[in-house]
């Protein structure tokens, strides 16, 4: 049979669907990492989704705002200030935090973990780096909204029932060290959150795995100082060196170390560290750094995957 038999193959025929192209500007690499860094701040704290999805970063920013707002009442009664800044009722702010961080943070890494499009997000104009550092970015904002709202609540609250431009002055530099402090905690408390989270794909064991080790190290510190603090009587009127460095294995204590080797002077849950203190600072380096590591190395790895 020869060729000129056989019946042509159909060819290819291309539809116009009536499909609008794009002619905007493409923004690049820098748009994309805001718009990643938006909408992960709106994660945090549920914005955009349910109203289940809201509960619990919401109910958590209200009782972190309620020492403030009882401080305010007794202010106006003339009790003056009966909160603290630089620590704001330590153990009460230690235990939201740690809900919160537990809670949150899988939800800015865990359902991109799970739903496997890393891959997607890296076949855009990002670099690796782009992706956890848009995450960490965000849940330091949001971490530093729920700790420094209610000290900014607690200032307002004080101030307007002083008298004098000199007791507002005196009130503001109570306040600096205070911001200062919330921010230590929430970019340390940030990056251990997600260095954990990004460790497990699915969100619960992601929540688990935070919240015990905040937990128990939280515990074991405040045991060992404990301890510590009941043995041999201090020297001198100073606390023994192992209640001074028992608070390094909880970056809450480790926190508190930090501040006291600042210069707080408000009574917390670690022992005035002294010469010690440097250990602290080291430590809160070492906890930063290893937890920066972890979540990008990590995303170094998932994206390619």
């Amino acid at each position: 049979m020869s060729t000129d038999s056989l019946p042509a193959s159909p060819g290819g025929v291309i539809h116009d669907l009536g499909y609008r192209r794009y002619e905007g500007r493409r923004l690049g690499r820098a748009a994309i990492v805001r718009a990643l860094y938006w909408h992960s701040l709106r994660s945090a704290f549920g914005i955009g989704r349910g109203a289940k999805a809201k509960i619990v970063p919401f109910l958590l920013f209200g009782l972190m705002c309620l020492p403030a707002i009882v401080n305010a009442v007794a202010a106006a009664r003339g009790a003056g200030r009966v909160v603290e800044y630089d620590t704001y009722v330590y153990r009460f702010r230690t235990l939201v935090m740690l809900v919160f961080v537990a809670a949150q943070a899988p939800e800015m890494v865990s359902r991109d973990l799970r739903s496997h499009v890393l891959p997607l997000y890296m076949s855009r104009p990002l670099r690796r780096v782009d992706y956890p550092a848009a995450k960490y970015a965000a849940f330091t904002t949001a971490c530093l909204v729920v700790l420094e709202v209610p000290l900014l609540l607690l200032y307002v609250g004080t101030i307007v029932s002083l008298h004098g431009l000199h007791a507002v002055w005196l009130e503001t530099r109570a306040l600096i060290p205070g911001l200062g402090i919330g921010l230590a905690w929430a970019v340390l408390l940030a990056a251990i959150g997600l260095a954990l989270a990004c460790l497990a794909v699915r969100r619960a064991y992601a929540t688990g795995a935070v919240a015990v080790y905040f937990f128990l190290t939280w515990v074991l510190a405040s045991i060992l100082i404990g301890i510590a603090e009941n043995g041999p009587a201090a020297v001198g009127g100073t606390p023994p060196l192992s209640a001074r460095l028992g608070g390094l294995i909880s970056p809450f204590t480790v926190l508190d170390g930090v501040r006291q080797w600042l210069g707080g002077t408000s009574p917390g849950p670690v022992p005035p560290p002294g010469s010690a203190g440097v250990a602290y600072g080291v430590m809160y380096a070492a906890l930063l750094v290893i937890s920066l590591w972890v979540l990008d190395t990590r995303y170094r790895r998932v994206g390619v995957s």
